[in-house]
């Protein structure tokens, strides 16, 4: 069992590693500032990006030996000056949960994502997005609806994200239930290639559409690189609150290119 969780270590240690380093030897495009916040600008009409994404939770105040990684695959279309479309081909995870009895990967669910801008966080006095993303699975079916608000203040960006999400769960997708979520982030351009910030991230579970259960707050630095076509933001979040359900850390990079 220990060997296992030795090896699991080291592959997530292996992608993060090697991820880190093809990104930041190429680094710009639509580069996002941040991994948990989406920000109101759209791409523009006829371009075409890559995002990758890698999220990794872990819970060492449960059972250290408990490990999880997401992994996301995404291409952007900007279609107009204020509408993208997302396409998600697959998203796989692995998962390891001696509690459980859970090792091993799998395929998650695609997804198709779109987004429409309506003003401009610049230029205007407040930049506004709406988000939709339709997402399916073997198990899972899910609808997630976004409020997405930004504003640049010379070297600074501001962006708030309020989501709504509805889920269908299980072999006939007979668990249903939804998500409040809240996400705030802030950062600084230190130079064309560097910024830095912070993101908080704040959810809510709603089972079945009843009760609601605790709230989650997670809070964590974040830091962007751009160059050329490429660029890559990492972003940890440590949890404040103390909900065992929920991972205590979660590490997110996303990097991508344009083509």
């Amino acid at each position: 069992m220990e060997k296992a969780g030795i090896v699991s270590r080291s592959f997530i240690a292996v992608c993060f590693a090697a991820t880190v380093f093809v990104a930041t030897n190429h680094a710009e495009g639509g580069a996002r500032r941040f991994t948990y916040v989406y920000e109101a600008t759209t791409a523009a009409p006829g371009t075409r990006e890559s995002e990758n994404w890698i999220t990794w939770g872990t819970s060492p105040r449960e059972d250290r030996r408990f490990n999880e990684v997401d992994v996301r695959n995404e291409i952007e279309f900007g279609v107009t000056e204020h509408f993208q479309i997302g396409l998600y081909l697959a998203d796989w995870g692995y998962r390891e949960d001696p509690a459980a009895n859970e090792h091993g990967f799998n395929y998650q669910s695609s997804a198709v994502e779109l987004i429409y801008n309506l003003t401009n966080p610049t230029t205007d006095l407040l930049g506004l997005a709406l988000y939709g993303e339709v997402r399916g699975g073997p198990e899972e079916l899910e609808l997630e609806s976004k409020v997405i608000l930004q504003k640049n203040l010379g070297r600074f960006v501001v962006a708030y994200n309020g989501t709504l999400e509805a889920k269908w769960e299980g072999d006939r997708l007979e668990e249903k239930g939804g998500e409040l979520a809240q996400s705030f982030g802030v950062s600084y351009e230190i130079s064309p290639a560097w910024l830095v910030g912070a993101e908080l991230l704040h959810e809510i579970d709603i089972p079945d559409w009843s009760e609601a259960e605790d709230s989650i707050l997670y809070v964590g630095p974040n830091l962007s690189y751009r160059r050329g076509n490429w660029w890559a933001t990492l972003t940890p979040l440590a949890q404040l609150t103390n909900v065992a359900s929920e991972v205590d850390f979660q590490t997110r990079l996303i990097f991508g290119f344009s083509f």
